[in-house]
C-alpha cells in the first residue's frame, strides 16, 4: 500500500543542468576531486528542484549515468565499447543509438555503480522524501549488446546479465535502500511480439533475493529516446502474464497515450500497487495543477487511492528542465488537491 494515499514519485532521471552537459564534453580537462564536485553538486541540483515541488519520493536524478543504462556498459568486463549506430544522420530515433561487442566472459567484478550511487543520494537528500534507486533489467540491458557464438540470442545475454543485476540489488538492500525501481522498458516495448511467461519468469529470477527485503516497483514503457517511442503502445499484451512480476507497484505510461486502456489499471491494482503516468514527459504542454487533479480522479475510478502513486510517464532526462520544473510542481499540488478531498 502507498503511503501516503495518491503517493508522488518520479521514475528517476531528471534534465542535467547545462553546466554539467558542457562539462561532460571536456572532461579531458577536469582532474577525479573536480568530476566528483561536479556530479555531487548536480545531484543537489536535482534533489532540489524535486523537494522544492514537494515530491513524497526523489531520486539522484540519475545525474552521474550518461542514460538511464547506457554508463552501465562501462562497468561491463568482456565487451568492447563502440560508438557505431545503424544510422548516424537524420531524425533523432532508436536507431542511433550506439551497440557494443560482446569479446568474452560478460562479468562486473565492481558492481554497477548503483550503490555508490545510492549512498551519494543518502548522504545529499534532505529530510523527509522517501529514497529510490533505479536499475535497468537485464533483459533491458541486452538491448545494446549484439549476441555472438557464445550468446546467440537476446535471452542468452540476458540471462547472462541476470547475476550482474541480481548481485547489485543485493548490494543495495544490503546498503539500506529502501525502494528499487526496476527499469524494463523493453519488456513492455516488446511484450506484443515475445513470449512473455519467459519475460516474466526472467524478471522474477532476477529479484528473487530482494523479494519482501525492499519495495520493489518496475518502471514499464514504451521508449523515449529524444521523445521518441519505440514499442506499440499497447498495455493489453502485457497481461495477463506481468500480474506474474514479483514488484510491489508496477509503473505505466498513460498521459502521452491519452489514459487509452485506463481499465487496465484496475486489473494490475488488484495484484499490487499502480503508479500511473500523469504528465507527458514528450510534450511541452506544461499541464495544471487542475489537469492533473482530473488525470488522477480518472484513475481513482479504477485505482483505490491507498494503491496509487502518481508520477511523469517516463524519466525527465529528455525534457527541458524549465518544463520539468513545471510539471512536477503541476504533479505535486494536483496530487494535493484530490488527497484533501478524500
Amino acid at each position: 500500500m502507498t503511503d501516503p494515499p495518491i503517493r508522488t514519485t518520479v521514475i528517476g532521471s531528471y534534465p542535467f543542468p547545462s553546466w554539467l552537459q558542457q562539462a561532460r564534453r571536456n572532461l579531458d580537462a577536469f582532474g577525479a576531486a573536480d568530476i566528483d564536485e561536479m556530479q555531487e553538486d548536480a545531484v543537489v541540483a536535482a534533489l532540489h528542484d524535486q523537494r522544492r515541488a514537494g515530491l513524497d519520493v526523489v531520486t539522484d536524478g540519475e545525474q552521474t549515468r550518461f542514460d538511464f543504462n547506457l554508463s552501465f556498459y562501462g562497468y561491463l568486463e568482456g565487451i568492447r565499447l563502440e560508438q557505431a549506430s545503424e544510422r548516424k544522420w537524420g531524425p533523432p530515433a532508436h536507431d542511433q543509438r550506439p551497440t557494443h561487442t560482446i569479446t568474452g566472459e560478460l562479468r562486473a567484478p565492481d558492481g554497477l555503480g548503483a550503490v555508490e550511487e545510492f549512498e551519494r543520494l543518502r548522504r545529499l537528500a534532505p529530510p523527509g522524501p522517501s529514497l529510490k534507486a533505479c536499475l535497468p533489467g537485464p533483459y533491458t540491458l541486452s538491448g545494446r549488446l549484439t549476441p555472438n557464438d557464445r550468446y546467440p540470442d537476446r535471452h542468452a545475454v540476458a540471462e547472462a546479465l541476470l547475476p550482474i543485476v541480481q548481485r547489485e540489488l543485493e548490494a543495495l538492500v544490503e546498503a539500506g535502500c529502501p525502494e528499487i525501481q526496476v527499469d524494463e522498458p523493453s519488456m513492455s516495448c516488446y511484450a506484443h511480439k515475445a513470449d512473455t511467461g519467459r519475460l516474466v519468469d526472467l524478471y522474477n529470477r532476477t529479484v528473487e533475493p530482494v523479494v519482501g527485503r525492499c519495495r520493489l516497483t518496475t518502471h514499464l514503457c514504451f521508449g523515449n529516446y529524444k521523445g521518441h517511442a519505440v514499442g506499440r503502445r499497447r498495455l493489453a499484451p502485457m497481461f495477463p502474464d506481468f500480474l506474474d512480476l514479483k514488484a510491489d507497484e508496477l509503473h505505466v505510461e498513460m498521459a502521452n497515450r491519452e489514459f487509452a486502456e485506463i481499465e487496465m489499471l484496475g486489473t494490475i491494482a488488484e495484484e499490487k500497487d499502480v503508479a500511473v503516468g500523469v504528465v507527458d514527459v514528450k510534450n511541452y504542454y506544461v499541464e495544471t495543477p487542475d489537469d492533473v487533479a482530473r488525470r488522477i480522479r480518472r484513475c481513482l475510478d479504477h485505482v483505490p487511492a491507498d494503491r496509487l502513486s502518481v508520477a511523469p510517464d517516463c524519466g525527465l532526462s529528455q525534457t527541458a528542465r524549465w518544463a520539468a520544473r513545471r510539471k512536477l510542481n503541476a504533479l505535486v499540488e494536483g496530487a494535493h488537491q484530490v488527497r484533501s478531498s478524500l
